[in-house]
């Protein structure tokens, strides 16, 4: 499928290319690692000419620098939440001094951010967030509740957190945007969530009368739904495409491994092998024609759908293709793997989730049934 990608794709492409294979090393703290990128010109190139980011980027370039980024072997991102997902909020509905305030930080790599929207009552059914903000008798609000499965929680500097500003509302209704510091000891504690990949990459986060400012409420009091609504858009667009480089490079230590065993041998094997590798062109080719199109209520609901349930096989494909060696642990532990999970273990365990995070696999299917083939709304219990 014919892209579009220019002559000018491929001059940028060797230089994401070269500057990755000249600065990428694996002993980068990963702090450093966002104000490294930031100091090249790394941060915020899909943000346009809105003046806040760095060097300025086409669509195709952004999905240029996705793909050798993962390529390249660099370090998780710590930042890619200010970036891929604050940064766009902001641009489409904070005001002036909310973009001067937050964007330049995240820009150069000095100021990281978590998402705070999830709550134990509260996961995949979003509208029924019970966290509290209040306004104070000094005009701030204090925020009160528990938001849960939060991603860098323990390394943020602030949290974007729905919350209900109007306590009689229900729902959807009287939920604000609000950006809230996390440095307030004693009044909002991080908690790491042990997974059983022996791994802690979610925390829970507890607020007690933290303090949100009034000029920091994005999209005015009572307009957090819309808000946060405009922040999911983002969530799934050029990084889908960075996130198939890694699965094809999982896949084809599937298939190495497949080889080395003998597994390959077997025709059941084969066929789910070569269903990986057909059902993956798939999504990229899916994902290039969605690319860049606002309006489609259904696009994203459908890449989760397909992402999620195709990293899940091949998690325990790459238990099949192992024979009886795939319940057997390597001798050393790392911190890593504190289990003694190897590369092909850790992706079945951890790839049991991907149906359930990022909007479980029965809510996605109620978006597209009501939002893009019409049918009858499911019924909504009152919080």
């Amino acid at each position: 499928m014919d892209f579009g990608f220019a002559a000018g794709d491929e001059v940028f492409r060797g230089e994401a290319r070269a500057w990755l294979g000249a600065n990428v090393s694996d002993t980068a703290d990963r702090r450093a690692w966002e104000r490294t990128l930031g100091k090249a010109g790394w941060i915020g190139i899909g943000w346009g000419e809105s003046g806040y980011g760095n060097r300025s980027a086409t669509l195709t370039q952004q999905v240029v620098w996705a793909e050798e980024y993962a390529r390249s072997g660099a370090p998780p991102r710590s930042g890619h939440i200010g970036e891929k997902l604050l940064a766009p909020t902001l641009l489409a509905h904070g005001t002036d001094e909310q973009k001067a305030r937050f964007l330049p930080p995240v820009a150069v790599g000095e100021e990281l951010w978590c998402q705070g929207y999830s709550e134990p009552g509260a996961g995949s059914d979003l509208a029924g967030v019970r966290t509290k903000a209040e306004r104070a008798s000094d005009g701030t609000y204090r925020v009160s509740g528990q938001k849960i499965w939060t991603s860098l929680a323990h390394e943020a500097d602030w949290c974007f957190v729905l919350a209900r500003t109007d306590p009689e509302s229900v729902r959807h209704h009287g939920l604000s945007f609000l950006l809230v510091p996390m440095d307030q000891p004693g009044r909002i504690e991080v908690r790491p969530i042990r997974q059983m990949t022996g791994t802690s990459d979610f925390n829970e986060v507890f607020f007690d009368g933290a303090h949100a400012r009034v000029e920091h409420v994005v999209g005015g009091e009572g307009a957090g739904w819309k808000v946060a609504m405009s922040l999911l858009g983002f969530e799934r667009g050029v990084s889908t495409l960075a996130q198939q480089i890694g699965f094809a490079q999982e896949l084809g230590r599937v298939v190495e491994t497949a080889v080395r065993s003998g597994a390959v041998g077997d025709p059941v094997v084969r066929e789910r092998l070569v269903r990986q590798w057909a059902e993956l062109r798939v999504m990229r080719w899916n994902a290039l024609r969605t690319l860049g199109r606002a309006g489609d209520a259904g696009a994203p609901s459908v890449a989760k759908l397909l992402w999620g349930g195709w990293h899940q096989r091949l998690g325990e494909l790459a238990m099949q293709v192992r024979g009886a060696a795939a319940g057997v642990g390597p001798v050393e532990w790392s911190a890593s793997a504190p289990y003694g999970l190897d590369e092909a273990q850790h992706l079945f365990l951890f790839s049991r989730a991907d149906t359930i995070y990022g909007g479980s696999d029965q809510v996605q299917r109620t978006i597209i049934a009501e939002r893009v083939l019409g049918l009858p709304r499911e019924p909504k219990g009152v919080v």
